[in-house]
């Protein structure tokens, strides 16, 4: 009984307060969104890219309305998991989509890594070899999961703090940035050689990842003060304060680079923009902003992400292995979390690590409104139009982005679907496995005895 005991998930309820689970949401989404996405954005939609920043929050506004319903009906430290279980029970699309969530997530963690180990270089002149950056960022996911070992509290004020910082920061940068650059200032006519409709609506879906950390706060329900009433608000307050921040600084960068330079300059572009606005100083606030900001964003994250994949593995959607490990299964799926993330950022670059996250993220965003719409619509007290809006939002930017990627890298959308294909064939063996079934029926003999 006490190995049972001890290979048990424990979450610390009311351990997280509104402004801390807030300080978590925004910590994901500014770190990978301002840091590395703007060149990224630049390079496929030319200087339109803050309104494609604009262009995300609507999307992610429509698309936020059904995580907040069903997060006020039935917070959960499962979050999303949990979320599809309500919608599609004990069955496959519940655990392929929840997957897809779980890799974006880490890839997010990848994207931040990066993103940490090229802002850190400009302080050495850049890393001509391209060794250093992975290094850092493997280093950062390290110092994380440390952090991340040492509980709810430690995390949040870790969170907390940093979160301040690097929001005051980025808020200086971009309106100094845009002051010295005498007002915002986007040349219309400066898009790219294949500025079409597809390449705005792929550069939304890049923009999407930058609000997309909002799904984390989810993951913490059931550890939330109040959680039917702050998880929604904290969702709302996170893109909220990301919608200011982004466009207020996507207008800077606008303002003070080139759109060549902002290509040039793509996993860096907002140290760059500040060189020739604050000069060499305003280069190392902007670095030390986004360390804190990419440092506090996987902190975040590996707390999030590694609590999804343990309430996968106790809802029986997921095969799990204690290879040998003491401890919880909490912590087993920290180590997994962790592990995948280090390889992830030790062998793909950002832009790639960004597509692979799109992708798996809006074919599950568009699973979560098709089961709202089509099982949860009187239970969550939903209206029908708003998940209706976000699929066909969805859609429209998937399909740009796709098209993009075929044009550019069709490599990535390879990889994308075959390891859709591998999650799907994988889930189906294991949910119709004998083990699987005999496991599911212990359990359940367990709970009616108890």
């Amino acid at each position: 009984m006490k190995e049972k005991d001890d290979r048990s998930t424990h979450y610390d309820e009311g351990s997280l307060t509104l402004s801390g689970t807030v300080m978590l949401g925004t910590g994901v989404m500014i770190g990978a969104g301002i840091f590395a996405l703007t060149g990224q954005m630049a390079e496929m939609t030319g200087a339109l890219f803050p309104l494609a920043f604009l262009s995300a929050a609507i999307i992610v506004g429509f698309s936020a309305y059904s995580y907040i319903k069903i997060s006020n009906a039935y917070p959960s430290a499962g979050g999303i998991g949990m979320y599809l279980h309500k919608a599609y029970g004990d069955r496959l699309p519940t655990a392929f989509n929840a997957l897809l969530m779980y890799f974006s997530m880490v890839i997010a963690q990848s994207f931040l890594a990066r993103t940490f180990g090229s802002y850190t270089m400009q302080l050495f002149g850049g890393d001509p070899s391209g060794q250093m950056t992975p290094i850092l960022g493997v280093s950062l996911i390290l110092a994380a999961f440390i952090v991340n070992l040492l509980g709810n509290r430690l995390i949040q004020g870790v969170a907390g703090f940093i979160g301040l910082l690097k929001i005051g920061g980025i808020l200086i940068i971009g309106l100094v940035g845009i002051w010295l650059a005498d007002g915002l200032a986007v040349d219309f006519d400066q898009v790219s050689e294949t500025g079409s409709t597809s390449n705005f609506l792929g550069a939304t879906a890049l923009g999407i990842l930058a609000f997309k950390g909002f799904t984390t706060i989810t993951n913490s329900g059931s550890e939330v003060v109040d959680p039917h009433r702050n998880v929604g608000r904290a969702i709302v307050i996170s893109i909220a304060a990301c919608v200011v921040i982004y466009t207020l600084v996507g207008f800077a960068v606008a303002s003070n680079l080139s759109l060549s330079e902002i290509i040039e300059t793509r996993d860096y572009s907002l140290a760059a923009a500040a060189r020739p606005a604050l000069g060499e100083y305003g280069v190392w606030f902007t670095v030390a902003i986004a360390m804190l900001a990419t440092a506090g964003g996987i902190l975040a994250s590996v707390f999030a992400v590694s609590r999804m994949l343990a309430m996968l593995t106790e809802m029986k959607l997921v095969p799990h292995r204690h290879f040998g490990m003491p401890g919880s299964i909490q912590k087993h799926t920290l180590v997994y979390t962790v592990v995948l993330g280090l390889v992830l950022t030790a062998f793909f670059d950002l832009s790639r690590i960004a597509a692979l996250g799109i992708v798996f993220y809006l074919v599950m965003d568009i699973a979560i409104h098709w089961g709202v719409l089509r099982y949860l619509l009187d239970d969550v007290k939903a209206k029908s139009w708003v998940p209706v809006t976000a699929i066909i939002l969805d859609l429209l930017a998937l399909s740009g982005f796709v098209w993009v990627k075929l044009n550019s890298d069709p490599f990535v959308l390879g990889v994308a679907v075959v390891t859709m294909m591998l999650i799907a064939i994988g889930e189906q063996l294991f949910l119709g496995s004998k083990k699987r079934k005999q496991v599911v029926h212990l359990s359940q003999d367990n709970e009616h005895h108890h």
